[in-house]
């Protein structure tokens, strides 16, 4: 299909590859398209040729060649792409902190938009410097919360008029049977508590573990679902010692019986699923500066009966009261809030309207529309345009009118761009999609 008009490249991580930025993204794309707008993607891959990408795809940067985003650029540049949507996270890009992104970034001479999906509270300079960068490149900056918008003017010294907020897609509540997807889970008769994440030391879950026996003895029937393997940095470092510390400690609690280890990769609708049996969705981080969970979001898009330590995106999402907020890293917190929901049908009605009156706002064709509407917005601002041409590289030249290979017909080819040898930059903080567990990074979803 050409590039026209209504085109958006977007610059991320996507399916195949598991990772919930590129869930994000394919979400994404689709309430995008709901809105008239075409999705093509350049996919940042952690190895080449690793992923059997869909004909979406039209190129893929190598995560740690500098080569590549220089590449990518000049593609763009090339296809005469109406906006690029860059999706910056922590552990996607290569180089010291994700800065080869800038290759990209700092040769495009394409209206930019660049959604950030964390915003550090306390950031290291080369981190603050990235960011600001990203700004001084971008037609517009999208944030998930007001609490990114604000930090982005007070400790990035971002231009406010750039910053739109947008937040994280829920998917549209569909007519569902509870009783029937608990038959189905084995949760037959029993109240539910549900934790969702790449498993490591700062989701809290151990906290969660010691506040059991006090529901448990209230609440007999309990089981607490602990969803997702174990994150792919502490995997590689520790291998399962951590999660083998959290069954041994749920035995030392005797508690085994109330809690159940569900290791596997879920997709998004077996996600849904156990997110709709659930009683009561907990969230026991210990990080103070996560600004996005798409599992929150996603439990409050379905109603969820919600607890929460007060991190910054939970804080944001769940007042009006919400969810219950509890402090950190407190066991008997965890438990009175736990029980005061389980013991109480009204509170747990009330929260969950709360939750799904926020929801109904927040599902991905509302995303999707509201995306669609700023890039109409940025590809019609000619100073949009003067933005990111002001800054071209010299010797660069936008190509003819025709899009190029790969962008036309029902199989687009899909595009390496080459390193060269030599070329590839290794450093000590260049992760996997996922970011580390100490930087508040997303989430899956």
């Amino acid at each position: 299909m050409p590039v026209d008009g209504n085109t958006v490249c977007y610059v991320s991580t996507f399916p195949p590859r598991r990772c919930g930025l590129a869930t994000f993204v394919s979400n994404l794309m689709t309430g995008v398209e709901a809105a008239g707008w075409h999705g093509r993607v350049i996919a940042v891959s952690d190895h080449a040729g690793a992923y059997d990408y869909g004909r979406a795809v039209i190129g893929e940067i190598r995560q740690g060649y500098p080569a590549d985003y220089r590449a990518a650029a000049d593609f763009l540049n090339r296809a005469r792409c109406p906006v690029v949507n860059l999706h910056h996270e922590y552990g996607i890009f290569g180089g010291e902190h994700g800065d080869l992104v800038l290759e990209l970034v700092e040769r495009l001479q394409r209206p930019l938009v660049v959604t950030l999906h964390t915003v550090l509270l306390r950031p290291l300079a080369a981190q603050r410097d990235i960011i600001r960068r990203l700004g001084e490149r971008a037609a517009a900056l999208v944030v998930m919360t007001e609490t990114g918008r604000r930090l982005l003017g007070e400790v990035y010294g971002v231009d406010s008029s750039l910053v739109q907020v947008i937040p994280h897609g829920v998917p549209a509540v569909r007519a569902w049977s509870r009783r029937e997807i608990r038959k189905r889970l084995g949760l037959a008769g029993r109240q539910v508590l549900c934790t969702f994440g790449l498993i490591n030391p700062g989701k809290g879950i151990e906290y969660m573990l010691h506040a059991l026996p006090g529901i448990a003895r209230r609440h007999p029937r309990v089981l607490y679902l602990v969803l997702g393997q174990t994150h792919p940095v502490v995997r590689r470092l520790y291998g399962e010692t951590y999660r083998q510390h959290l069954v041994s400690l749920a035995a030392d609690l005797g508690v085994s019986e109330h809690v159940r280890f569900v290791d596997t990769y879920l997709t998004e609708a077996e996600l849904t699923d156990y997110l709709l049996a659930a009683d009561v969705y907990v969230t026991p981080y210990l990080g103070e500066e996560q600004i996005v969970s798409g599992t929150l979001a996603y439990a409050l898009g379905l109603g969820k009966a919600i607890v929460s330590t007060p991190y910054l995106y939970a804080r944001e999402l769940l007042a009006g009261n919400r969810g219950l907020l509890v402090e950190f890293r407190n066991a008997q917190a965890l438990e009175q809030a736990v029980n005061r929901i389980l013991g109480s049908f009204r509170l747990r009605r009330q929260l969950g309207q709360r939750a799904a009156a926020l929801g109904m706002t927040m599902t991905w064709p509302r995303v999707g529309a509201r995306y669609a509407a700023l890039f109409r917005e940025v590809t019609g601002r000619s100073k949009g345009y003067e933005r990111v041409r002001q800054f071209a590289i010299p010797h660069l030249t936008l190509g003819p009118p025709a899009a190029p290979d790969g962008l036309h017909g029902p199989h687009p080819a899909r595009h390496l761009f080459p390193a060269g040898p030599g070329q590839r930059v290794h450093h000590r903080r260049q992760q996997s999609c996922a970011g580390t567990p100490d930087e508040g990074a997303r989430r899956a979803p």
